[in-house]
């Protein structure tokens, strides 16, 4: 979400090769972020000062209507929806230390690992207590009741690691004296990029920050970078 549709495709699109797509603009202007003929992310503008400008990521499930119910039966807030969007059904929530999540309700498919410069490739939480949040998570999506062979939950470098069809994909892990100081917990979003370096040198040309120098991590070389707004993500050059 942004408050300067025009400003954060100038930004994200030289940054990440991404093309846009006008989306549905049921509650504002929205468009779809492409790179290599798949959508891979979304921009909307977001109207008045309640939305902040940030990345949200969202989790695939079968019914919204079940995972928001979930989400209140644990304490949790469910900000927004369920509610139709695009082609399917969304809500908003916040896990119990606050982290911010997305819910998507779509058409049925297995899950894939995109291979494409420019799509989101890795998600992270930093929490407090990554035990305590995989608990949440796994009883709100219901990671213990699916097939093992599609989709497992195990620890590594020193994280829950979420994996789908042989794929690591999100991790929840502890907020470390290198991550990006004085934040709340909250959900990171990687999109890969094929030179980690030069795509942290480019993010500073087009006018964002470096949240430090770039570092080597268990899943590849990372960069932290915040855009024009203020929007924290980063970048990931993934290991082959």
């Amino acid at each position: 979400m942004t408050r300067n549709l025009e400003g954060a495709e100038g930004f994200y699109g030289p940054l990440l090769g991404w093309e846009f797509e006008p989306g549905p603009d049921r509650f504002g202007p929205y468009v779809h972020a492409v790179t290599g003929g798949e959508a891979v992310a979304g921009l909307g503008v977001a109207e008045g000062g309640a939305i902040p400008v940030a990345w949200t990521s969202y989790f695939g499930t079968e019914s919204a209507d079940a995972a928001a119910d979930a989400v209140r039966e644990r304490g949790a807030t469910l900000a927004v929806g369920p509610l139709a969007f695009d082609a399917g059904r969304v809500a908003i929530a916040a896990d119990p230390a606050g982290a911010v999540f997305g819910i998507w309700e779509g058409p049925p498919g297995r899950a894939r690992k995109l291979e494409l410069p420019g799509a989101p490739v890795w998600i992270e939480l930093r929490t407090p207590d990554p035990f305590a949040a995989a608990l949440f998570y796994g009883e709100v999506f219901r990671w213990d009741g699916r097939d093992p062979e599609r989709f497992e939950v195990r620890w590594e470098h020193d994280r829950v690691v979420l994996r789908a069809e042989g794929n690591s994909v999100a991790a929840l892990a502890k907020e470390q004296a290198g991550g990006p100081a004085g934040m709340p917990p909250h959900w990171e979003v990687f999109f890969a990029v094929p030179d980690t370096d030069r795509a942290l040198a480019r993010a500073v040309e087009l006018g964002g920050v470096a949240l430090g120098p770039a570092f080597d991590s268990p899943y590849g070389r990372v960069a932290r970078l915040q855009d024009l707004e203020g929007a924290r993500f980063a970048v990931i050059s993934p290991e082959a």
